[in-house]
């Protein structure tokens, strides 16, 4: 089964949250803050919303920053993913 976004819908995986902090202690996992970098897994074709002509940006496979309070979180074949629109996405990471 295959997710394919509508519209300015991007479907994002999130990206593993740190483990240890960068002087190396280790993190419980209730401590881990959950992280707004994620990879770009399929993009919708864009098109008018809300009257306006929507061109999207981000392509298939590129590391993204997103808002951290948006999208919309599923579970699919044991695998999570967040959907969010294009505007949702703040940056590029590359």
């Amino acid at each position: 089964m295959k997710l394919v976004p509508l519209t300015d819908r991007v479907v994002l995986k999130q990206c593993e949250a740190e483990e240890t902090t960068k002087s190396g202690i280790i993190l419980a996992s209730a401590a881990q803050e959950k992280p707004q970098e994620a990879l770009v897994i399929a993009v919708g074709p864009g098109g008018v919303v809300d009257g306006k002509e929507v061109t999207m940006q981000v392509k298939e496979g590129q590391k993204v920053i997103y808002s951290k309070y948006a999208g919309t979180e599923v579970k699919l074949e044991g695998e999570e993913y967040i959907i969010v629109r294009q505007n949702d996405i703040l940056a590029v990471v590359e």
